[in-house]
């Protein structure tokens, strides 16, 4: 009887060893499962990441080329303004007339009235 209890022992062991085993080799792959998703998951973020990042230099990038472009324009309107506008003088004429040179071209306004509104 007590080869009998030992072999029934034995047996226990035995398939508690196994079953201990298969145990940890299930939870070694899922291990390496969920490190696998996470690395995974990660390197989606990553490059998530990166592309937002590189979306977002390149429009500040336009940002600056949009305020550039602004900036000039704004300078040549306020050439233009000036040219365009020419610059008015009212000269001690004996006449009172008003000089105005736009261009380069002299022009005289001797009658004036004001702006109705």
């Amino acid at each position: 009887m007590s080869l009998r209890i030992k072999a029934v022992v034995e047996n226990f062991v035995r398939d508690l060893k196994a079953a201990l085993e298969a145990d940890i080799q299930d939870r070694i792959m899922k291990e390496r499962e969920m490190n696998s998703y996470l690395d995974e998951r990660e390197r989606e973020v990553a490059e998530r990441e990166a592309a937002w990042k590189a979306e977002l230099s390149r429009r500040e990038a336009e940002i600056v080329k949009q305020e550039t472009r602004l900036r000039l324009e704004r300078e040549n309107l306020e050439k233009e303004k000036s040219v365009l506008m020419g610059t008015a003088s009212s000269l001690d004429n004996q006449d009172g007339a008003l000089e105005i040179t736009v261009s380069g071209e002299k022009y005289r306004c001797l009658r004036f009235s004001k702006a109705k509104k």
